[in-house]
């Protein structure tokens, strides 16, 4: 029996050999299949620059995007940019023991927060953020046998003072609280109109200036 082509004399093989193509398959191939690795290891690092790169090696890939079903940072996590440039958007995000340091803004559907429950066992506790059409800030406190709440110093520089609003609850029995006036966003002057010692509670908001206000309607 005659050798096929490529067969190497003296043996017998059934078919023909067929040779490796000489060209390389350089073409992008879908990810997401083979062993998941469920510990977390660090990504590689390059050890070659693209001047020492062999010329006859595809071109390599780098995640410009990337979908991670885990991941987990020791450090730092950072970015720059929005409307989706440098943009990271996470499905879910569990910090333990850490804080979350944003230069610009932090955008969500709903914002809580979700604690182990301080007197029940094997419960948590879940509070919503209170959402409004500003950037505001508030303090609030208990006035007593006093006409004049001081509000903090760095207001001044904090908050624009014609935003300033101030809701009074009486305690005890009726006192006819008026606000008389606000003197340059640093105090507030309270009065009773029947003459009584005023004892009330406080809450006074006012809308951040240090800031653009916000944009409440935006196109999509």
């Amino acid at each position: 029996m005659a050798n096929s082509p490529g067969q190497p004399e003296n043996f017998e093989f059934p078919g023909e050999f067929i040779p490796s193509p000489t060209s390389q398959d350089c073409s992008k191939q879908a990810g997401g299949w083979g062993i998941p690795m469920t510990d977390f290891e660090y990504i590689w690092y390059a050890n070659k620059g693209e001047a020492d790169y062999p010329e006859d090696a595809c071109t390599p890939y780098y995640h410009k995007k990337a979908q991670i079903d885990a991941l987990q940072v020791n450090n730092a996590l950072s970015g720059s940019g929005d409307s989706g440039q440098g943009s990271l958007i996470i499905n879910a995000l569990t910090i333990n023991g850490g804080t979350i340091n944003a230069t610009s803004g932090v955008n969500g559907v709903v914002k809580s927060f979700n604690i182990p429950h301080p007197t029940k066992e094997g419960k948590r506790l879940w509070h919503g953020c209170l959402e409004g059409p500003e950037y505001g800030v508030y303090i609030r406190g208990h006035l007593k046998d006093t006409n004049v709440i001081e509000l903090p110093d760095y207001w001044s520089g904090l908050i624009d003072p014609e935003s300033i609003t101030v809701s009074l609850t009486q305690i005890g029995s009726s006192q006819d609280l008026i606000v008389d006036g606000i003197d340059w966003g640093r105090r507030v002057k309270v009065r009773s109109g029947n003459g009584t010692n005023i004892n009330c509670y406080y809450i006074i908001n006012a809308m951040r200036k240090d800031i653009p206000a916000l944009e409440v309607e935006q196109d999509a």
